[in-house]
């Protein structure tokens, strides 16, 4: 996908992480909406079966029961299609356990348009947004399988509840299985760049850092971050962007308003405001079909990155003219 070599689903990903978490961590505990086989939990329920909870049909009533346990000093991890999860279960998110103060952990498997063939009833494009929208949610959207055991790992870490957003799709990797700084509340720069800044998330890194080589064939260089950590946001990072590279493209597999580009555009506004685009899903849901034909028919492409940076850029050059006429 998007030309890089591909790894494992970052689902898979995160199910290999609870169990390996699991052996050290014996507070851990995990509920699943029936959905084990595809979310990865099923290994967990095999190792660990006193500790995995199989709710059934019910995400609202999955999220109570975490609640009860997380009460009892246990740290539960839920899992179920973002689309269910976020959609079916906010309510009690947002009084149960974020309200209350509890500790749970939430990941969303199947985020996203790239799941495909499951169809649009499944398909997640707003999940991001809703928990940007619960006070204090830590939210997460990692790369690939190696920055999705580093995110599995520090949300389990953070005093606090979590949504980890995971893909149905094998992912291509952004990193290697070295070890690499990742922290909550922190980007993380996978390219260097002085002439504009792309910021992505989720299967977007990869896209951008192919967008960044075609930009390179032209003479470009794109500085790409991987904001897999969206809230906290890292808002250094976006004003040192916005200060060093003058424009910002913002990419990520999720609805345009409320996700990463939303926050982004805020902390722009708040410290040094520069001309931004947003490749993003429209205001729209998407239908069945391959995902990278999906990706490509709703504009997460790396030609729709670069064709959104060479927009921006031409902002840059006539505000800098037009600054430059003042002067």
């Amino acid at each position: 996908m998007f030309g890089r070599p591909t790894g494992k689903p970052t689902r898979q990903a995160f199910g290999e992480a609870l169990v390996e978490l699991g052996r050290r961590r014996p507070e851990l505990v995990v509920l699943d909406g029936d959905l084990s086989k595809s979310t990865y939990t099923k290994s967990f329920a095999q190792e660990f079966p006193d500790r995995f909870f199989n709710v059934g049909i019910a995400e609202a009533n999955m999220v109570g029961l975490a609640a009860g346990l997380a009460s009892c000093g246990k740290l539960p991890v839920c899992a179920s299609f973002a689309a269910f999860l976020m959609c079916k279960a906010f309510d009690q998110m947002r009084i149960g356990v974020n309200y209350a103060g509890l500790n749970v952990k939430f990941v969303g498997s199947h985020g996203g348009i790239s799941i495909g063939e499951d169809g649009v009833s499944q398909m997640s494009v707003e999940d991001v947004a809703l928990a940007q929208a619960l006070p204090g949610f830590v939210v997460l959207v990692p790369a690939d399988e190696h920055a999705t055991r580093k995110v599995v790992a520090a949300a389990l870490d953070h005093p606090g509840p979590a949504y980890i957003r995971v893909g149905r799709p094998k992912a291509p990797l952004v990193y290697d299985a070295r070890p690499f700084d990742f922290a909550i509340g922190k980007a993380v720069t996978v390219r260097e760049g002085r002439d504009l800044t792309i910021a992505a998330n989720g299967l977007m890194v990869a896209a951008a850092l192919a967008a960044a080589d075609q930009l390179a064939a032209e003479g470009i260089e794109a500085r790409v971050l991987d904001f897999a950590c969206v809230k906290p946001l890292d808002r250094d990072a976006v004003q040192a962007a916005a200060e060093e590279t003058g424009a910002l493209v913002v990419a990520e597999e999720h609805l345009k308003a409320g996700g990463l580009g939303s926050a982004i555009a805020m902390a722009l506004a708040e410290t040094v405001p520069v001309p931004a685009e947003f490749v993003a899903i429209q205001d729209t849901y998407a239908e069945s079909g391959e995902p990278e034909q999906l990706l490509r028919k709703y504009g997460l492409s790396p030609e729709a990155i670069v064709a959104a940076a060479r927009r921006v850029l031409e902002r840059k050059t006539a505000g800098a003219a037009r600054v430059a006429s003042r002067g």
